[in-house]
């Protein structure tokens, strides 16, 4: 465990200093990322008690805001992405969103869709605020500062806003995959099929935050947020055969699975019917051949991914176990958990894979190296992302 922990700190380390967390280089920040990483320092503060790593988190936090949060240079607008003046902007850093971070301005609205183009292109990804909640939502659990969860909450309600639609002639809501950085049209304007659980589990998880905290305003509830996902999820298919899909899949049953057991909403359900959704996954991924394909050929994150969501197994069948009194249908979902126990081998296969230095010498690894490597140290040690 000690020369897992000295990856973990020796990828942290190169990451900061390479993206202009520390150091002299220009900051250069990707919001799924540096998601990630927050939660990874946050991680390696909890595990080693240096308080250097709360630090990096918490500037990771603030320079986030302060570049994602704001138009880019080669804007001709300036300032907050919400309007906000400078003071306004800096009390509630995510209240108009936040940027992806992606290599390319954003496409204009007289600009003809180019499938290819789009996905350098800036904008807003909802999946991306989603990990960003559950970012400030770990900085607030780990510092006792409520701030985080209520910049968590702003975001939510502006996201949630910002992306959601009522479907004409049928009066259902739905969300768009990618929307401008100012939030005020689709970019592409697709669901994505698991953006409304990302939805949900988050506003949870926020809600139950707020609750416990004296401090928070009791004006920043979610609860049009939270009855507006659950009736999204209503009769939803979770099964995707995409390994980063199936992990994130299995991470947002680790964080329902947490909520259930202090929560009076009907949700068991939906986490039959998740977990249904990423065995079924399994199965599929695992008989693809995929691992065995050189390394050139497979993309890192999205495996390691899956392995993420591999380690939350553990912690749902514990917390199940631990909870009989608050699972109903507490063998039901134990016998989905074991279908998905059939394949955690798969995270170590990953693991190890990615680690040999050989493989991380292919494009397909470099191309990605910030994304990579971030992804493979939440694997090696989740608790920071999982807990």
């Amino acid at each position: 465990m000690a020369e897992q922990r000295e990856v973990i700190i020796k990828i942290m380390n190169e990451f900061a200093e390479r993206t202009g967390l520390v150091g002299n280089h220009p900051p250069r920040r990707y919001l799924w990322t540096d998601s990630f990483a927050v939660c990874n320092f946050l991680g390696l503060f909890q595990k080693t008690g240096a308080v250097q790593y709360k630090q990096l988190a918490l500037d990771l936090i603030d320079q986030v805001h302060h570049v994602l949060g704001k138009h880019r240079q080669d804007d001709s607008r300036t300032g907050w992405i919400s309007g906000l003046d400078a003071e306004k902007g800096r009390r509630h850093p995510t209240a108009g969103g936040l940027r992806i971070g992606k290599k390319f301005p954003e496409r204009g609205p007289e600009e003809p869709y180019d499938d290819q183009l789009e996905w350098d292109r800036d904008g807003q990804y909802f999946h991306y605020l989603t990990k960003w909640m559950h970012a400030l939502h770990q900085a607030a659990r780990v510092t006792g500062d409520p701030r985080y969860n209520r910049w968590a909450v702003e975001l939510a309600r502006a996201a949630h806003a910002g992306f959601t639609c009522t479907v004409p002639g049928l009066g259902k809501k739905r969300m768009y995959w990618k929307m401008s950085i100012d939030l005020s049209r689709p970019l592409v304007p697709s669901m994505g099929q698991h953006d409304a659980l990302d939805a949900l589990v988050s506003y949870l998880n926020l809600a139950q935050a707020a609750e416990q905290s004296p401090k928070q305003s009791p004006t920043l509830t979610l609860d049009r947020e939270i009855t507006e996902a659950m009736a999204m999820c209503a009769d939803m298919s979770w099964r995707t055969d995409d390994p980063l899909g199936i992990g994130g899949l299995l991470a947002d049953g680790c964080l329902l699975t947490r909520v259930i057991g202090k929560s009076d909403l009907p949700l068991e359900g939906l986490l039959v019917d998740l977990l249904t959704g990423a065995a079924n996954g399994l199965e599929g991924f695992a008989g693809s051949g995929t691992l065995k394909f050189p390394a050139g050929y497979r993309l890192a994150f999205r495996e390691l991914g899956l392995a993420i969501g591999l380690h939350g197994l553990e912690k749902m069948v514990t917390l199940i176990k631990d909870q009989p009194h608050g699972f109903s249908r507490q063998a039901e979902l134990l016998a989905r958990l074991a279908r998905c126990w059939k394949h955690i081998s798969l995270a170590d296969e990953i693991e190890g894979f990615w680690l040999v230095s050989e493989h991380q010498m292919v494009s397909s690894w470099r191309e990605h190296l910030d994304i990579n490597t971030v992804m493979l140290a939440t694997s090696l040690d989740p608790d920071g992302y999982l807990d």
